[in-house]
């Protein structure tokens, strides 16, 4: 592609990449701006912050440093340079395909993924914590204090969100280095393995979240979901898959409200919106659906 002034000017400043060849810009970020950028002796991508991180939650020092723990671990691309005072992030660029939520259809393709989230878990901890119920009350009290628009529903599931809390710390599970936000287009598979990009939301979390947190991004079915735990644990219990499914709900849920206040705010051209009520409208449907009581049961006791 072309470069403009800006991106021209931006990518002088990064000694390594003055004498690129090529420069492509990426798909797939929301809260980024993302560049491939080949020299004549290696491929690298350059992230570029593109959206409030303080709105968000997000922590460019933590990601940076968690994303050198992941590449540590096998899991993640390795970083070349980080600069905060341009809002960039250097890493390698990763040959292979970046997986689409159809794709986890494939045996194969599943079960490299679940043992690139092994391998990312079994790392280094991670810098900082990731709780998505103290996230949600952060993003709850963004959009209260700034008046941005919610569905008026949201907060009826208050008391059964509650319920899920205290049913997950009625057993609770070891943290490990999580990613997060394993969306179909954080995976990139080579055929051999998997690899895992864009640590930005990373922390310390139960595995649990992570799983869960992928079957809700890319609309597994109850098969898949059960296919997908066994590729991670093995042989699951009951209370490891109802914990799954709640990861999911616990990523339905509190993510539908960063979409809503990315609505408000992102510069981006992209509908924020609907992406935050499909989310919101998941979350209520488990939350009313006929299996909640038996998962909040099983997650607990099991």
């Amino acid at each position: 592609m072309p470069e403009d002034s800006s991106l021209s000017r931006l990518l002088d400043q990064i000694p390594r990449l003055s004498s690129r060849v090529l420069v492509e810009e990426l798909s797939g970020g929301l809260t980024n701006r993302n560049y491939r950028v080949d020299t004549p002796h290696a491929s690298y991508v350059v992230r570029h912050s593109a959206s409030d991180a303080s709105l968000l939650g997000i922590d460019r020092d933590a990601e940076h440093v968690n994303t050198r723990a992941a590449a540590e671990a096998g899991a993640g691309p390795e970083v070349f340079d980080y600069r905060p005072d341009l809002q960039v992030l250097v890493i390698a660029y990763l040959p292979g395909v970046t997986l689409a939520d159809a794709d986890f259809a494939d045996p194969g393709v599943l079960d490299r993924a679940a043992q690139a989230c092994r391998r990312l878990h079994a790392g280094t901890r991670f810098r900082g914590d990731f709780d998505m119920f103290a996230r949600q009350a952060a993003y709850r009290q963004t959009v209260r204090e700034r008046g941005f628009w919610l569905p008026r529903e949201y907060d009826d599931y208050a008391e059964r969100w509650e319920q899920v809390r205290r049913a997950l710390v009625a057993r609770p599970e070891p943290t490990v280095p999580c990613n997060n936000d394993l969306l179909a287009g954080n995976f990139v598979d080579d055929g051999d393995r998997t690899w895992l990009i864009d640590y930005e939301y990373s922390g310390n979390n139960d595995a649990a979240f992570e799983l869960g947190n992928t079957a809700s991004e890319c609309e597994f079915s109850a098969e898949q979901i059960d296919a997908w735990t066994a590729a991670y644990a093995g042989a699951p219990t009951r209370g490891d898959l109802a914990r799954v499914r709640l990861g999911a709900l616990r990523s339905a849920y509190g993510w539908s409200l960063w979409g809503f206040i990315q609505a408000a705010g992102s510069p981006l051209d992209f509908d924020f919106t609907a992406w935050g009520l499909h989310r919101f409208e998941k979350a209520a449907a488990t939350f009313r659906g006929p299996d909640f009581d038996r998962l909040l049961t099983e997650a607990a006791d099991d």
